[in-house]
């Protein structure tokens, strides 16, 4: 847990009880600090209701990611924290106000910042240098172990989280691409591409930005002065074949070499030898639920692949392995539900469709000439797509769902630890 001395005897505001708020009620409690709390849907040991805070005396409001800021309309605490001059900010704000005396590596994308924060994790480990690893890749900020001046913190951001950063500089910052996702949240695409160039913020000559140059938005971020730090562009289409990886079954796909290019260059611009680079590189076992091998059965490879959340993702998965791919989809729909995966349908020998969608994506599937099932639940899909698929040579059963999994599971995880524990069981 990180300690948080400057807010001793001072009085800060937690709204959102989710894993960020309650971490950071643990860590101000522990750090002497007075609280107030509030959760529209739950409580706590210092829930107040927020009309009662006593907003002439909060030195921060600590806002959960998933409270809206601005958009579609800002939430009434924020509207209060507004009215009384009240700083706000999340987790990650905090964080680096206690340990801004250790390096920072920030990484942030619509699609592979996981893979790429996990994956740049896993080098400076092995590279033998202290490193804790959090933020939106499920480890709340403030649950990680403080750092000496040598360590690193490898943190990813999402757009959220960016809107309410402050002071917080990355030695590092990585953005890997931008595609159309939760607009609902940032107003439109400049409000969400606005809130991605938050990673650049506070950085000075002395740091770093990677941007990746494949996609139009970030090109177009590359060549603009969006920051004064020293830019690399990296590439999918660069120089990662020279590199001689060799084979990486954990690093599938043409995207993995955007991934694999962020991580080295930043890794590289924390003075890591090449050496141990491509060591960490060609040791790592890959995300969990991000393409994950999860087991091989009578010649059937089944992927775990439900961080796929939208159309964007899974179009890398399906891209990553060779025909016949039997694809399990279906959730919580995203906007413009599947239809930017026709060129790839070719690929897809069948459907097993879940989930609210699976009638939406019936419908796209069927005007497109590819068979599918609906068949309403994981486990059915699972049964349904390994008998097909045992007909087959070299079949791949991919969980890739192209959706939120809020209709039918907590979280992208339960959904991800089902699919597994539903193959280990075949």
């Amino acid at each position: 847990m990180i300690p948080l001395p400057f807010l001793k005897d001072k009085t800060v505001g937690v709204f959102g009880l989710g894993k960020a708020g309650t971490s950071a009620i643990k860590a101000l409690a522990a750090s002497g600090a007075n609280i107030v709390a509030w959760d529209d849907k739950s409580t706590c040991d210092y829930s107040l209701e927020i009309e009662k805070w006593p907003w002439q005396i909060l030195s921060y409001l600590v806002l959960s990611p998933g409270i809206p800021f601005t958009h579609p309309v800002p939430h009434k605490v924020v509207t209060l924290a507004q009215k009384h001059n009240v700083p706000i900010i999340c987790d990650i704000e905090l964080l680096y106000l206690s340990q801004s005396h250790v390096r920072f590596v920030g990484i942030t994308g619509t699609n592979g910042k996981s893979t790429t924060t996990a994956l740049i994790g896993h080098i400076i480990r092995e590279a033998n240098i202290a490193c804790q690893v959090g933020g939106n890749i499920g480890i709340s900020a403030l649950e990680l172990s403080p750092l000496g001046a040598d360590g690193i913190y490898v943190i990813e951001t999402s757009s959220y989280q960016l809107d309410l950063l402050d002071k917080t500089r990355f030695n590092v910052a990585i953005l890997l691409n931008v595609t159309p996702d939760h607009l609902d949240r940032h107003g439109d695409m400049d409000g969400y591409i606005k809130a991605k160039n938050r990673i650049f913020r506070n950085q000075t000559s002395k740091d770093v930005a990677v941007i990746g140059v494949d996609n139009p938005h970030t090109k177009k971020i590359a060549a603009s002065n969006v920051t004064s730090a020293r830019m690399i562009p990296i590439s999918a289409f660069g120089k990662v074949d020279e590199l001689g990886l060799g084979a990486l079954p954990y690093l599938p796909g043409a995207h993995n070499k955007e991934n694999i290019a962020a991580a080295y260059a930043a890794c590289s611009a924390l003075h890591i030898p090449h050496e141990k680079i491509i060591t960490g590189i060609q040791s790592f076992k890959g995300l969990a639920h991000r393409m994950e091998r999860v087991a091989e059965k009578n010649g059937v490879l089944f992927i775990n692949d439900s961080k796929a959340t939208n159309a964007e993702a899974t179009e890398k998965a399906l891209l990553s392995y060779d025909k016949p791919i039997l694809w399990i989809a279906g959730g919580k729909a995203k906007e413009g539900g599947i239809e930017a995966l026709k060129p790839l349908f070719p690929r897809i020998e069948c459907a097993y469709l879940i989930g609210d969608a699976q009638d939406l994506f019936a419908e796209t599937l069927d005007q497109n000439h590819v068979p599918f099932v609906r068949c309403g639940t994981l486990d059915k899909a699972v049964k349904q797509a390994y008998e097909k698929a045992r007909t087959l040579s070299k079949a791949t059963v991919l969980l890739s769902p192209a959706c939120a999994s809020f209709d039918q599971f907590k979280n992208f995880e339960e959904r991800g630890e089902i699919f597994s524990n539903l193959v280990k069981a075949l």
